[in-house]
């Protein structure tokens, strides 16, 4: 994607569909609508002019070596625990290279999601209109009910830990996510351990304070459908996610954006690397040191994005709160957040409009 592509743009008073569907169950089904030339008004966002996208040349996004982290070699290791630390207190983003997860495995994984955004509406019925905590469910936006517009994507989401969860279709859904996360959350607890010892605390804190032997892992699926007027709609809006870390895969197609220094960056991912971002929960228990990313997703006019988050927490009823040591390392000695139990915050994320990091600046003190 182009840098200098508007993203934003004030909204059209022309009508908004030539031949509109008589009812849109999905993006998906919008965006296939014969005769679609011009998006409907509540997918269009006003013009925000403070909106700076930076060159692909001006910043260098922070790359880790997963295979350095877990290496035998002491100084390897330390090495890639500074670079983790300084990831994510600059940044809030980095791309993990050579992983282990076969780049097979990953194809796979984008495949048999695309299979299911593309079953019928019929099929994927008992999915919609489900609550936060409910192990499966599907829908459009992020909150439909909610959003004052709506966002330009379908959604998936699949609770996989501590209790693994799988639609029946694809049929072959359930073997290839239960080979993917078990990966993926290995390769997380290992970051969040690395994590811990950049933050001066043991190496196992996060993994033992915020249980993550039942720590919440979950699919977070969405499918971006091509769209007629890619400059008003937003796949995402800017926002920071819950838990700890965020792991994402997609399809070859670019789209996501970080926010580094007041400008939006685009992330062209490397081949085969996985996209981490931090979360709330993370900043909360830094005591802000590291800061949650706030991140979005733009649309493309002829390609379709699809992207397979996996999005890491604590454990549903631990509370999460600053570490002692941090506090008692600080300058004043004081919590910059209050403490809050995992699963509330969860539901007060999910049941409420995506705002930036809205949320959790209900916590700060």
């Amino acid at each position: 994607m182009a840098a200098t592509t508007p993203l934003l743009a004030p909204k059209a008073s022309q009508p908004c569909l030539t031949q509109p569907p008589n009812k849109i169950t999905s993006i998906k089904t919008l965006a296939e609508s014969p005769g679609l030339t011009t998006i409907p008004s509540k997918y269009i966002y006003s013009c925000n002019f403070s909106d700076q996208v930076a060159s692909d040349h001006e910043y260098t996004i922070p790359v880790i070596d997963y295979s350095l982290l877990i290496s035998a070699n002491p100084n390897q290791r330390s090495q890639v625990i500074y670079e983790l630390g300084k990831a994510c207190e600059e940044w809030g983003f980095f791309m993990v290279i050579n992983h282990g997860v076969p780049e097979s495995l990953v194809k796979r994984m984008i495949d048999v999601v695309g299979g299911f955004f593309n079953l019928t509406e019929g099929d994927k019925l008992e999915f919609t209109d489900k609550g936060v905590f409910d192990p499966i469910r599907c829908g459009t936006s992020f909150n439909a009910s909610m959003d004052t517009v709506l966002s330009w994507k379908d959604f998936l989401k699949v609770f996989v830990h501590p209790e693994f969860h799988s639609p029946n279709n694809p049929p072959e859904f359930r073997g290839i996510s239960s080979d993917y996360v078990k990966k993926v959350r290995g390769i997380a607890r290992e970051l969040l351990r690395g994590i811990s010892e950049s933050l001066g605390l043991e190496k196992n804190y996060i993994d033992e304070t915020l249980k993550l032997e039942s720590g919440l892992q979950v699919i977070a699926a969405n499918f971006y459908p091509p769209c007629p007027q890619p400059a008003l709609a937003m796949g995402m809006v800017p926002h920071s996610d819950h838990g700890l870390l965020t792991l994402l895969i997609q399809n070859g197609i670019d789209g996501l954006q970080v926010k580094h220094k007041d400008k939006w960056f685009n992330v062209n991912a490397i081949p085969n690397s996985l996209l981490v971002n931090t979360g709330d929960h993370l900043e909360i228990l830094s005591n802000g040191k590291y800061k949650s990313v706030l991140h979005r997703a733009v649309v493309h006019d002829k390609t379709t994005r699809i992207s397979v988050a996996m999005a890491h927490g604590p454990c549903l009823d631990a509370v999460v709160t600053p570490a002692p040591k941090l506090l008692a390392d600080a300058e004043n000695h004081q919590p910059a957040y209050i403490g809050i139990k995992y699963k509330d915050y969860l539901q007060l994320q999910q049941s409420s409009n995506l705002d930036g990091k809205s949320n959790l600046d209900c916590l700060r003190v």
